[in-house]
């Protein structure tokens, strides 16, 4: 594979190294936000050997490889960690994968390493492995993530109504996809 396939303007996506990449991983469980962005449930510290246990389940080889890709993303600055990254194709004969992105330090927040990560994930998608579509599901108190979505040409297909409880408050649930024709014709000529 092309190493320029996995890299985009600011970040890299790479394969998760279970005793390398753990206990960074573990670490970005303490921040209850960070929580709150990517799961459902309450929020739950993590220890380094139950993240190792998970990179090893999803990347392990008791699985079909054909149909999980995770990936771990870095700065191209300085190569550090800074989130995660996945791609599950459910039925290849669909052509379709649900995709799902973490960017852990908030240092790195709203300055856009999630919209580059997922360019690259959707480059990958789309020129890799000849999906058809990719599709998502965000909180709807999620903004930045929604904001960087339809940057990136997702658009928003669906909802369900006050599916998550969040405090004192109900928030929906918005799916969103895109459509290998769509992410084309907004492609730069480069890709």
């Amino acid at each position: 594979m092309n190493d320029a396939l996995l890299q985009g303007a600011l970040v890299r996506l790479a394969a998760p190294n279970p005793e390398t990449d753990a206990e960074t991983i573990a670490a970005w469980s303490r921040d209850s936000e960070f929580q709150h962005l990517l799961e459902t449930g309450v929020p739950r510290l993590r220890t380094a050997g139950a993240v190792k246990a998970d990179i090893v389940e999803i990347a392990g080889d008791d699985k079909p490889r054909e149909q999980v890709f995770p990936f771990v993303i870095r700065a191209l600055a300085d190569d550090q960690l800074i989130g995660f990254t996945d791609l599950e194709v459910n039925h290849w004969s669909q052509r379709n994968a649900w995709i799902g992105i973490g960017i852990g330090p908030r240092a790195f927040w709203s300055k856009g390493y999630g919209t580059d990560a997922m360019r690259v994930l959707m480059r990958f998608a789309f020129t890799e492995l000849n999906l058809e579509r990719l599709t998502l599901n965000v909180f709807a108190y999620n903004e930045r993530a929604l904001r960087s979505y339809l940057k990136t040409g997702f658009q928003v297909e669906g909802r369900q109504r006050e599916r998550l409880r969040r405090g004192s408050r109900r928030y929906d649930m918005i799916f969103m996809g895109i459509l290998r024709d769509e992410w084309h014709g907004r492609r730069p000529l480069t890709c």
